[in-house]
């Protein structure tokens, strides 16, 4: 197999990111710096690549379901991330210090699966790459509620491959409600145009989220979020309020038939481009509108006008998707539309018990 090799030093790496997060580069400067990043993006593949193999055939030893995938950060969340501020201040990311640019990660069927696989492979291990980073948010869960296992290693090689040497990657490992909880929140994101994973969301949808991390943490028997009712009762009956304002069951299960539908009529016509998605929640109606490239402008339009129409209406939800990005979902998670109807079914167990 070809594997790219590295063509740029740190310092290039790290201007062409200052670039791209920059208000006055030109764009012949911004072109540069996308060349040099796509560079730096894809050398991370060979390490991804080794870790990915090892990261599988451990978590199968453990879990004979285990699921393993690998990916390389897309370049709008790279850009992101060099943008992101923290506590108010300047961002201070560099390019070539980004630790997740290639990842792996392993989904197990729960969460003692996971220390295990864990302790006896990664902490306890005889890898040869140096571990630089370990965070337990499963043991102390992010305030946003996200729980998961972040290995950081080093890539070391003393035979081939040596131009490697030094790449860092990221190892996820988490159980399977964890995961639903992360795909959900991803669903969510991609069709309310928020950033919920990033904590820039909604405050409403991002409360529900952190409460509903903490109802599976206590199924899981690990710590809560923090600031979350720790009374089961009081815990659940606050989901099922939100769940009620926000209609989060109705709201997924449209967009899941949605997605199902995009499918469908790109494969009848290619040539469409967008698809202007209005979902009565109350009446439990779907109406899908499909668009080709060269009708971009009305679709805008429509847009505009469903929006206006339903302005402040809790019980309709409208969002114009592009054909390219609606497979965006599906490419970061192959069982999208199971994971989605596992988190629901997970949901309604929790509203439904009191």
């Amino acid at each position: 197999m070809f594997w790219i090799k590295p063509k740029y030093s740190k310092a290039e790496i790290n201007s062409a990111g200052d670039i791209l997060i920059s208000e006055s580069a030109s764009e012949e400067q911004t072109n540069e710096a996308l060349e040099i990043l796509n560079n730096w993006r894809a050398v991370h593949s060979y390490p991804m690549h080794v870790f990915k193999v090892r990261l599988k055939n451990k978590a199968l030893l453990v879990d004979q379901k285990a699921l393993t995938v690998q990916r390389l950060k897309r370049v709008p969340a790279i850009i992101n991330k060099l943008q992101r501020k923290y506590n108010g201040r300047p961002p201070t990311m560099k390019l070539s210090q980004m630790q997740d640019i290639g990842g792996c990660r392993a989904v197990l069927s729960n969460v003692n699966l996971v220390n295990q696989l864990c302790d006896q492979y990664y902490l306890k291990g005889d890898l040869k790459h140096k571990r630089v980073g370990l965070k337990d948010y499963i043991k102390n869960p992010k305030n946003d509620g996200y729980r998961s296992i972040h290995l950081i290693y080093r890539y070391f090689s003393d035979k081939g491959k040596k131009e490697y040497n030094g790449l860092l990657v990221e190892i996820q490992i988490r159980s399977k409600l964890q995961h639903l909880w992360a795909t959900a929140i991803e669903t969510v994101d991609f069709y309310t145009r928020q950033a919920i994973k990033s904590s820039e969301g909604e405050e409403e949808w991002m409360e529900f989220f952190r409460l509903v991390s903490s109802a599976f943490a206590k199924l899981e028997n690990c710590p809560l979020v923090p600031n979350t009712p720790n009374d089961e009762k009081e815990l659940y009956l606050e989901i099922k309020k939100r769940e009620a304002e926000l209609k989060v069951i109705t709201v997924m299960r449209g967009w899941m038939q949605a997605i199902k539908v995009f499918e469908q009529k790109v494969k009848q016509t290619p040539k469409l481009q967008y698809f202007l998605l209005e979902l009565d929640i109350a009446g439990e109606r779907l109406s899908i509108t499909p668009y080709t490239k060269d009708k971009e402008q009305q679709a805008i339009l429509d847009y505009a006008a469903s929006e206006k129409k339903n302005s402040g209406k809790r019980e309709y939800d409208v969002v114009l998707v592009g054909a390219d990005t609606s497979t965006d979902l599906q490419k970061a998670y192959p069982n999208y539309f199971v994971d989605g109807g596992e988190f629901l079914a997970n949901l309604k167990k929790i509203i439904d018990k009191y």
